[in-house]
C-alpha cells in the first residue's frame, strides 16, 4: 500500500492570480490530505511578492489560512532566484515552485531550478515566449522536455496556463502531436481583451460604439492592462502564437520574429502615459469606423486573430475580416476561440471555447498542473 508522503510547494506572486491559486491550494491540500488510498500533504514552505516573503529556516508549513496578515506583517526581503534555489534544494522531500508572475528574471532561472529537480508549474509566458534559446534551456533539462533521449533529469514543467488561461489549449495540442496527428493550422481569438473589444465594437447584429470609447470600456471593467497599449500591441497575442508554435514544431525565434499588427496609431505611441493615449484615441476613431464600414459592406465583422500556418511555417497576428457565422465572428463577452485545423479532423477543426481571462480560470490551470507534476513525482 502507498505510504503518505510529503511535498513542498513555493510559490512566487499573491496577486490577482496568486491569490485564488493560494485559495485554491488551501482546498486541494485539505483533499489530498484526507485520501484514504494514500495521503498527501502538502506544506507551504515559501510565499513571496516583489516585496515581502514568508519562509523559515526549518522549512514549517506556513498556515494557508493566514498568509494574507502574515506576508503583510512580514519584514522579511523575497530571496533572488540562485538564493531562492539553493534554499529550495535543501527542503526534506520534493518541491514544486507556483511562479504566478509575469517576472523575466524568474523565468530566466528556470533551468537552475529544473537542474536541481525543483518543478515548476507556471502561466507565466515570459519563459515559454522569450528567446528560443532559453525554451531549449528549459526544456533540455526538464524531465518531461527534450534532453538526452528525450528525457532531461530535472524537475518537471508545465506552463498550461500561459496561454488560454484554464482552457485546455496547451495539453490538447500535446495529445494530438503525440497521438501522431498533423497540425496543419492554428487559429484563433486568444485575448480575452481583444475579443471583449472587438465583440463590443462590431457585434454581429450591427451596431457598437467607437473604437477609443470601447476602449476605455474594456479598461473601466478591467479588462485591459493598467495600460492599454500593452494589449493594443498585439505582444500578448503573439506571445502565445510563439509558444503554440514552439510546440507544434515551429523554431519560432521570439514574439517579435513574425508580423504583429498593432493597433497603436503610430502618433500615439510615445504618449507619456495610459490616461494621455486614451485622451488622444477618439482623433483616430475614423480610421477604424472605415474598417468596420469595409467589413460590414461584405456582410462581416472585424476580429483581432492570431493564426500559424504550421505546414508553410507562417506565423501572424493581426485584424480579419469573418463572416458572421463563423465561429469567430459570433464570439461572446471576453471569450477565446482556438480552432486546430488536423489531418484527423479535416475541414471541421478541433475547436476549443471559453473564458481566456480571469484570476479563477487562469489559477485553475495552475492547479491543474499542480496535480499533473504530483502525479509524476514520487
Amino acid at each position: 500500500m502507498p505510504l503518505p508522503r510529503q511535498v513542498f510547494v513555493a510559490v512566487i506572486g499573491a496577486g490577482g492570480v496568486g491569490k485564488c491559486f493560494l485559495a485554491q491550494l488551501s482546498s486541494l491540500a485539505q483533499s489530498l490530505s484526507q485520501s484514504p488510498a494514500a495521503p498527501t500533504y502538502l506544506s507551504l514552505i515559501y510565499l513571496s511578492t516583489s516585496k515581502k516573503a514568508l519562509l523559515h529556516a526549518d522549512y514549517k508549513s506556513q498556515q494557508l489560512s493566514s498568509w494574507e496578515s502574515e506576508l503583510q506583517a512580514s519584514s522579511t526581503a523575497p530571496l533572488p532566484p540562485p538564493q531562492l534555489a539553493d534554499y529550495l534544494v535543501k527542503a526534506p522531500g520534493k518541491v514544486i515552485l507556483v511562479d504566478n508572475t509575469s517576472n523575466q528574471e524568474v523565468a530566466d532561472s528556470y533551468p537552475l531550478f529544473l537542474k536541481k529537480g525543483i518543478s515548476i508549474v507556471t502561466p507565466n509566458k515570459k519563459a515559454f515566449s522569450g528567446s528560443y534559446k532559453l525554451w531549449e534551456d528549459i526544456f533540455n533539462v526538464a524531465s518531461n522536455g527534450t534532453g538526452a533521449n528525450g528525457l532531461g533529469a530535472g524537475g518537471y514543467v508545465f506552463h498550461e496556463s500561459s496561454v488560454g488561461a484554464g482552457l485546455p489549449v496547451i495539453v490538447t495540442l500535446k495529445d494530438l502531436i503525440r497521438t501522431g496527428d498533423e497540425i496543419r493550422k492554428i487559429e484563433g481569438v486568444f485575448s480575452g481583451t481583444m475579443s471583449f473589444l472587438f465583440n463590443s465594437f462590431q457585434p454581429t447584429n450591427g451596431g457598437g460604439g467607437k473604437f477609443s470609447a470601447e476602449v476605455k470600456k474594456a479598461k473601466d471593467l478591467g479588462y485591459t492592462e493598467p495600460d492599454p497599449r500593452d494589449d493594443l500591441n498585439g505582444l500578448d497575442v503573439a506571445r502565445k502564437l510563439t509558444i503554440l508554435a514552439r510546440i507544434a514544431g515551429l523554431k519560432v525565434e521570439s514574439p517579435t520574429s513574425f508580423p504583429v499588427q498593432s493597433l497603436i496609431p503610430k502618433e500615439l505611441e510615445s504618449a507619456s502615459s495610459g490616461d494621455e493615449f486614451l485622451s488622444r484615441l477618439p482623433e483616430f476613431d475614423g480610421q477604424m469606423d472605415q474598417l468596420k464600414a469595409d467589413a460590414e459592406k461584405e456582410d462581416k465583422v472585424v476580429r483581432f486573430v492570431g493564426s500559424i500556418d504550421v505546414q508553410n511555417g507562417d506565423v501572424k497576428v493581426g485584424l480579419e475580416k469573418f463572416d458572421k457565422s463563423h465561429p469567430i465572428a459570433a464570439l461572446k463577452g471576453s471569450d477565446n476561440i482556438i480552432a486546430f485545423y488536423t489531418k484527423r479532423y479535416g475541414d471541421n477543426p478541433l475547436i476549443i471555447q471559453g473564458a481566456g481571462a480571469g484570476g479563477d480560470v487562469t489559477a485553475m490551470g495552475v492547479t491543474g498542473d499542480l496535480l499533473r507534476v504530483l502525479r509524476l513525482i514520487r
